[in-house]
């Protein structure tokens, strides 16, 4: 009886789906890129669960000014799918490593018209509740001179304070020296003094007086 009970329990979970659990989707906040260039836009994700054959990662594109989005790439069945009517047909390509949980594309020949707004979704069943993540692009003739000032304030101000630092810890350092220095010789300068004087305080004494014998 209590091989059957067992062996009914074991068939019942196997057959009682797995509970899903929420999954969380990282992208970056916003990436600049040059006119011509090319830039990889990263997606990741956490799961409670072990990497999964199964895993999906979906890529969409909104352009500025646009209302709605559109599908620009598909990684699912273990195959790489680029959307062959998007604006990214023929410039994007797959560089992500589904197993290490990375659904990273890689943006070729960029133009002004790629300004936007990527996002990026992914699935790791049973986990397949989540957020999709987004990333907003900026494509430029040169960098930004905001940008480029700000980065250069940054990298200025931690110089100044590293030298500002160094001179302080050198100029300690030499008063710690002359302070020892003017101390010693103080020192010696007392001792020989003292010397001097007691030689000074000794009293006079006459030399001796040597008798000579008288002779007839």
């Amino acid at each position: 009886m209590l091989t059957i009970l067992a062996l009914a329990s074991v068939i019942l979970l196997g057959i009682v789906p797995q509970q899903s659990e929420g999954i969380v989707i990282y992208t970056g906040w916003e990436r600049h890129a040059l006119v011509g260039s090319d830039i990889r836009l990263s997606c990741s994700f956490f799961s409670w669960r072990w990497t999964s054959d199964d895993v999906t990662f979906s890529w969409s594109y909104r352009s500025d000014g646009a209302r709605d989005a559109i599908s620009i790439f598909h990684y699912t069945g273990g195959a790489p799918y680029v959307d062959n009517k998007g604006p990214f047909r023929d410039r994007l390509e797959f560089v992500g490593n589904p197993g290490r949980r990375d659904g990273s594309i890689l943006l070729k020949n960029l133009d002004y018209g790629d300004n936007g707004t990527f996002t990026c979704d992914a699935k790791n069943p049973p986990d397949i509740v989540g957020r999709a993540s987004s990333v907003r692009l900026l494509v430029f003739e040169k960098v930004p001179i905001q940008a480029g000032v700000i980065t250069g304030s940054i990298i200025g101000a931690v110089l100044g304070l590293l030298l500002l630092i160094v001179v302080i810890y050198y100029f300690m350092r030499f008063l710690v020296a002359r302070r020892v220095f003017n101390l010693s010789v103080s020192k010696h300068g007392k001792k020989g003094k003292g010397k001097e004087g007691s030689q000074q305080r000794q009293p006079w004494r006459p030399p001796p007086v040597t008798c000579l014998p008288l002779t007839s």
